[in-house]
């Protein structure tokens, strides 16, 4: 069967495209009636009157809305450039699920969804996105572009990333190697956003976090939404009794109770993270947990601030 996503919703709403509208009106709402009220997407084409400057160009209608001037912005002073990289491995297919949807997602498919809604904001903001796609190598890298026609085809490829893992497939991660590549692909200043679970069994965590730090090669401002089930994953919760606990990348089994190594695994894991974020914060690159149970608020909000800090 080929599987495609949300099947449900599709047949409702119609494309990735929508959805990825849908998510970002919903987010948009509930920012007006958050104590960010008033803090929009539109406020990208704006920025905040000075003093002395000349009132023709005060936005009088967001006046209205806002009580604050605001001038508009030329088009110089909006246009970004966004590199979305995503880490496809199979650890990124996690959990297995019967019903994967936007409000079910395993980690790839937080991953997707999250991104196509940052393209959506890229796009409603005349910005340019390129997308990058990893495994154990490069499967996917296109050069930032801002056309509708760029659009379309970045939301074919994230649909790809729906459709689950073909029996008996494993992806390994290569994400040192990949990155590495990546970094000297971008060859204009951008915001990279990386989507990924940082997993990788065959490279020292130094190599990983050497990656990381090329990608502030060329000035580029980083952002790592580090992708995780906070439950499974992080908090090890799992019921009292024997469990078959298999590696999505290389098949080995073990054979355990959880509630043995908990204490352990939590430690080690906690230990990892914790040196993650030291090295991000220490290579300027901005750290966001991203918990698959949590919704897209946790992204899209980061985003949007690091876009007004930019521009």
């Amino acid at each position: 069967m080929n599987y495609i996503i949300d099947q449900n919703r599709l047949q409702q709403f119609g494309s990735l495209d929508f959805l990825a509208k849908h998510v970002v009106e919903g987010f948009i709402t509930g920012l007006h009636k958050s104590p960010f009220h008033g803090f929009s997407v539109e406020f990208a084409e704006h920025r905040l009157y000075n003093a002395g400057e000349s009132i023709k160009h005060i936005d009088w209608k967001l006046y209205g809305r806002t009580e604050k001037l605001f001038v508009k912005r030329y088009e110089e002073e909006t246009n970004l450039r966004c590199q979305i990289i995503i880490d496809n491995s199979s650890s990124m297919y996690f959990p297995i699920k019967e019903n994967i949807n936007i409000d079910n997602p395993n980690k790839i498919h937080f991953a997707v969804y999250a991104s196509a809604a940052i393209i959506y904001l890229l796009k409603k903001q005349r910005d340019a996105v390129g997308l990058s796609i990893f495994s154990d190598k490069i499967e996917t890298h296109t050069r930032a572009k801002s056309t509708t026609v760029h659009q379309k085809y970045l939301f074919t490829e994230l649909e790809k990333l729906l459709q689950p893992l073909s029996k008996g497939e494993k992806k390994t991660t290569a994400a040192t190697d990949a990155l590495h590549e990546i970094a000297e692909r971008i060859h204009k200043r951008s915001l990279v956003i990386v989507f990924s679970d940082m997993l990788e069994n065959n490279r020292s965590a130094d190599e990983l976090f050497s990656a990381m730090q090329h990608l502030r090669h060329n000035k580029h401002e980083v952002v790592l939404f580090h992708i995780t089930d906070k439950q499974k994953e992080e908090d090890f919760d799992f019921d009292n009794r024997p469990h078959k606990f298999i590696d999505m990348e290389n098949g080995d089994e073990l054979k355990i109770n959880p509630f043995d190594v908990k204490q352990n695994y939590i430690e080690s894991f906690s230990k990892f993270k914790q040196e993650l974020k030291l090295r991000c914060g220490q290579y300027r690159i901005d750290f966001i947990e991203a918990d698959i149970n949590k919704g897209f608020e946790q992204i899209l909000l980061p985003y949007l601030l690091k876009r007004e800090k930019l521009y």
